[in-house]
């Protein structure tokens, strides 16, 4: 019971504020698509108000680079911009569905 109460690391805390990072990254990741193509989804990623904003956001982003680049460097992107959000780990085959 007392590990619940005893303080976290410095270092296992996480950032206090994450958006403005991860919004440089998406950004990023459309800095060598023409400003025509790209322009109206910029604008929703500089307004997006929450790490879940963005996530939805990361098929937009995907569709948006394959089309003008390939579906390799999508990919590669879409990895980069990945690690920004949680994964889950998967069920084990003895978990009730």
């Amino acid at each position: 019971m007392f590990w619940l109460l005893a303080p976290a690391p410095q270092d296992a805390a996480p950032p206090l504020n994450r958006l403005p990072a991860v919004r440089a990254d998406f950004m990023n990741c459309l800095r060598d698509l023409a400003p025509e193509h790209a322009a109206g989804l910029s604008d929703r990623i500089d307004r997006a108000r929450s790490l879940r904003d963005l996530w939805h956001l990361r098929p937009e982003v995907f569709n948006f680079v394959a089309l003008h680049h390939s579906q390799t460097e999508a990919e590669a992107r879409l990895t980069r911009l990945n690690r920004h959000f949680p994964t889950r780990a998967p069920r084990s085959g003895f978990a009730p569905l």
